[in-house]
């Protein structure tokens, strides 16, 4: 269903739908007003359709103790209606799946990335063995849709969707668990890491909640008479609500290299305490021994020419590029702003500049060849996300970053 030749029906049901590219090919950027529905959505007067995203669910008995060892998040103390955030790490410890976790008593439900689900299903029926477990693609019958204030008429949807109490009964209305999943950023969980030390964290300002409803009644939960009063914003409001609270998405600012510690993602999705998963190995010597070779960076850009750059644009101290944005996007009220992984040796006071590119003579950061084409030119002040100190915290002195929990 969702995927790469995805179309969301509520691109046609929506008046002034235009539908988004890249990561979010499918549903709607915007319909109309990007700003209005960016106010709208902070204020919880609208829900985006994140319906291209994909829902594995796992259940049976060993569910959550099978997630713990694949992943690197503990997941065996989770109840009904917890939320958490894993990551699927290769041997090298870089990211491969990100998903969103949450699970009602007898399943687990992953909430991934639409370019991650197929690949992500497959790894895992390959990594059953002789547990009791089953992995199902519920992509088809199950839609999913952000909110910064979950609506009270997708709540009760979303409900539709929690296991009965026995085959063939009918969930009890007033007792049924409704499947929201509630973003944990940018607190520390228990067995995290903080690298970005702020104590007005910008994150604490956006609480976020994904809502699991049945797919056949998407059209008529976001455009019908249930919705009568409630807003729609596009994946570029959401967007603008995430680059503004530094949360790292693994299918928009992580790529091959990425290993967690870059992205301050031990805050949320790692638990440093935990047993052997692959990848651990990389994620205790990098934390415990060395430094993330790249780290995250907020920047506020220009706005004079009311653009924001592409995903992909170098990032540059003087003339040498030192990094790439990840995500751009122009909010309601501090204009253009991004996200940017840059190279871990950039002085955090330099003053840094964006430039958008067609074709590069060479691909490599660091490189002081021009490009072969050189677009559109942000003036860029950064904001240290994640600190070139970050790691290396044995015999570090307490306090020195923020610590773990649990």
């Amino acid at each position: 269903m969702a995927g790469a030749t995805y179309r969301s029906p509520i691109l046609d049901a929506a008046p002034g739908a235009v539908e988004a590219t890249g990561p979010d090919a499918g549903v709607a950027a915007h319909y109309g007003d990007p700003l209005r529905e960016q106010r709208a959505l902070a204020a919880g007067d609208a829900v985006v359709d994140l319906s291209h995203k994909g829902v594995l669910t796992v259940s049976g008995q060993d569910r959550l103790t099978w997630l713990t060892t694949l992943s690197s998040q503990v997941l065996t103390g989770i109840v009904p209606g917890d939320s958490s955030e894993t990551l699927f790490l290769s041997v090298q410890g870089r990211v491969e799946a990100a998903p969103h976790v949450l699970d009602d008593g007898s399943s687990v439900w992953l909430i991934a990335e639409p370019g991650e689900t197929a690949l992500l299903k497959d790894w895992l029926e390959s990594m059953r063995f002789a547990l009791r477990v089953e992995v199902a693609d519920r992509t088809a019958d199950v839609a999913v849709v952000g909110a910064t204030r979950v609506p009270e008429h997708l709540a009760v949807l979303s409900r539709q969707l929690t296991a009965s109490p026995f085959p063939g009964a009918q969930p009890d209305p007033a007792t049924a668990l409704p499947l929201v999943w509630d973003d944990p950023w940018p607190g520390v969980t228990n067995g995290g890491w903080g690298y970005a030390i702020h104590d007005d964290h910008p994150g604490r300002e956006r609480s976020w909640h994904e809502v699991l409803v049945p797919r056949p009644l998407l059209v008529d939960a976001l455009t019908g008479p249930a919705a009568d009063g409630l807003g729609l914003a596009g994946s570029w409001a959401a967007e603008a609500l995430r680059i503004e609270a530094w949360r790292p998405r693994a299918l928009v600012d992580a790529d091959e290299r990425t290993v967690p510690h870059e992205l301050d993602w031990l805050r949320t999705a790692v638990h440093l305490q935990k047993g052997c998963y692959k990848g651990q190995e990389t994620v205790a010597r990098v934390h415990n021994l060395g430094h993330p070779p790249r780290r995250l960076t907020f920047l506020d850009l220009d706005g004079s020419e009311h653009t924001v750059p592409p995903a992909g644009s170098e990032v540059l101290a003087g003339d040498r590029v030192v990094g790439r944005v990840t995500a751009a996007q122009m909010h309601h009220e501090a204009g253009p702003i991004a996200l940017a992984v840059l190279k871990r040796s950039v002085d955090p006071a330099a003053q840094l500049r964006v430039r958008s590119v067609h074709e590069a003579s060479d691909g490599t950061e660091g490189s002081q060849d021009a490009p072969a084409e050189v677009g559109e030119q942000w003036a860029a002040a950064q904001t240290v996300v994640v600190p070139p100190e970050a790691g290396q915290t044995v015999q570090r002195e307490k306090g020195f970053l923020r610590g773990p929990r649990g």
